[in-house]
């Protein structure tokens, strides 16, 4: 019952900003933690950013200051806004949402519902 569909990847130089989003359809659901994920061909997957219901965020050391999470939920949107991106950044990225979780506990892997991703390439 629970959608989820990121937009937004693209292409961008090392340095520059993008924008990802992902629209949540809840279904009967109330809000629960939501996340953004990476995964690069030879890597294993990054839980990049994370918020729970009163909006507290938390971020993977390796993108803390640069990238911020955030819902509008009158939108039922969630973005994460990428800044200073790297070339380590590349990878496809996509957003999850874990039911019954009010509040993030990444270390538990609670996600259970996962959108389809989407490319950030980033070059320099």
């Amino acid at each position: 019952q629970v959608q989820l569909m990121e937009s937004g990847g693209g292409s961008v130089q090392t340095g520059g900003s993008l924008r990802l989003s992902c629209r949540v359809s809840l279904g009967t659901y109330s809000r629960y933690c939501m996340g953004w994920f990476r995964q690069a061909p030879e890597k294993e997957r990054e839980g990049v950013a994370h918020i729970d219901v009163d909006d507290t965020p938390t971020y993977a050391d390796s993108v803390k200051s640069r990238f911020t999470i955030s819902y509008d939920a009158a939108d039922h949107t969630l973005y994460l806004e990428m800044t200073s991106l790297k070339p380590d950044d590349t990878a496809m990225y996509y957003c999850a949402f874990a039911l019954g979780h009010r509040y993030c506990y990444p270390e538990l892997n609670p996600y259970n519902y996962w959108g389809q991703g989407t490319q950030v390439t980033v070059s320099s």
